[in-house]
């Protein structure tokens, strides 16, 4: 957005938006050094006396499974999912209920490139399979750090990692109009087969073609009572990676369908079915800003349902980058959440052990002036 619609909406949001004051950022770490024991001394001061949130859904982003520059070797994937379990952990030892889904699409991206060469070779793979296998591998490597962080901690908490399948619907105006960009940029001439091999393909200008393909609204995640179950159980649970492996109903029962789902709306979604009271988006940034880019920028803090919802109707989240985030945690919260935050990943602990509103872009129903009473 430029400077001009900046200037227009900037009286508006003066109103509505809540005060940020996001501490300073900490460097990532894999181990916690404190991590306060759930019934000890250090808990009651820890989360002030005054517990808001119960079971955590915690959505993590592509920067929890890549380097800053974007890497993702095994090696790099293996160091970013350690340092996110390490931040999960420390929730984990406070005593939160602690359920986990994350994103895929640097791992779906590099399946895809290896369809395109191996294809003369060994048959490529839809998408819904390379969601599966990429759900499955984050899953593992995030479980592993988990348990070796859990057990450094003295936590004895089980982890499992659900394949699980999100049901959209054949009807979805999305498979007609497919839009959201998936794997590597590719020359005209390098896509022109592709194209009429039957893939869509968008040109980008000067950065190449890049094959789109549809993105569905989430309907349901067919999987969710399972994790349920389990964390009532009290195991660690990871599911609904990359937004859950697409499915259709038809005729013949359930069948994967070639799309891919929006991390932030499945996790919408999921968190109800999970009994979740509060949502954290871990982001690469502090907080979501209106007027990002012009010198009127500013952080949103604890706001409204209402109020984030005409925010985001005036234009201030892209709809590549902000917009889908800040749809889902209001999604969340029109659900029945108490609570939906956005924040960097190396303040998720503080977010959720700090008082309601005080790190990051928070949204309730009512805002800073309507606090209901802490879950039961």
């Amino acid at each position: 957005m430029g400077d001009d619609a900046a200037s227009r909406t900037d009286n508006a949001a003066d109103g509505l938006l809540g005060a940020a004051h996001p501490p300073a950022a900490h460097p990532p770490i894999a181990h916690p050094p404190t991590a306060p024991t759930p019934d000890g001394p250090s808990a009651g001061a820890v989360l002030g006396g005054d517990r808001w949130a119960r079971r955590v859904l915690v959505a993590l982003g592509g920067n929890a499974m890549s380097a800053p520059d974007g890497s993702a070797t095994e090696s790099v994937q293996i160091a970013a999912l350690s340092t996110a379990a390490g931040h999960i952990a420390a929730l984990v030892v406070a005593g939160f209920d602690v359920v986990i889904t994350h994103g895929n699409g640097p791992q779906v991206g590099n399946l895809l490139v290896k369809n395109e060469l191996s294809a003369a070779v060994v048959p490529p793979v839809s998408l819904d399979w390379c969601g599966a296998q990429t759900q499955a591998t984050i899953g593992f490597v995030l479980q592993n750090a988990l348990t070796t962080v859990l057990a450094e901690l003295g936590a004895d908490r089980p982890t499992v990692t659900l394949v699980t399948r999100t049901l959209v619907d054949a009807a979805d105006p999305a498979f007609a109009n497919p839009d959201k960009p998936v794997g590597r940029f590719r020359t005209m001439q390098e896509a022109a087969p592709l194209i009429a091999a039957g893939q869509q393909w968008r040109d980008f200008g000067e950065r190449g073609w890049r094959r789109v393909v549809p993105s569905p609204q989430p309907v349901q995640i067919l999987d969710a009572p399972t994790g349920r179950q389990l964390l009532d159980l009290g195991y660690l649970v990871i599911l609904a990676g990359g937004g859950g492996i697409p499915v259709v109903r038809n005729d013949s029962g359930l069948s994967g369908v070639e799309a891919v789902i929006d991390k932030d709306r499945a996790a919408a979604v999921l968190g109800p079915q999970l009994g979740a009271d509060t949502l954290v988006i871990a982001t690469d940034v502090d907080a979501a800003v209106i007027g990002f880019g012009t010198p009127q920028a500013r952080p949103v803090g604890h706001v409204s349902l209402a109020d984030m919802q005409e925010l985001a109707a005036a234009g201030h989240f892209g709809a590549g980058s902000m917009g889908p985030k800040v749809g889902a945690a209001c999604a969340f919260v029109a659900a029945g959440g108490r609570a939906a935050v956005i924040t960097r990943l190396e303040l998720l602990t503080t977010a959720v052990t700090s008082p309601l509103g005080s790190v990051g872009t928070v949204i309730t129903a009512e805002g800073p002036a309507g606090h209901a009473a802490p879950p039961a």
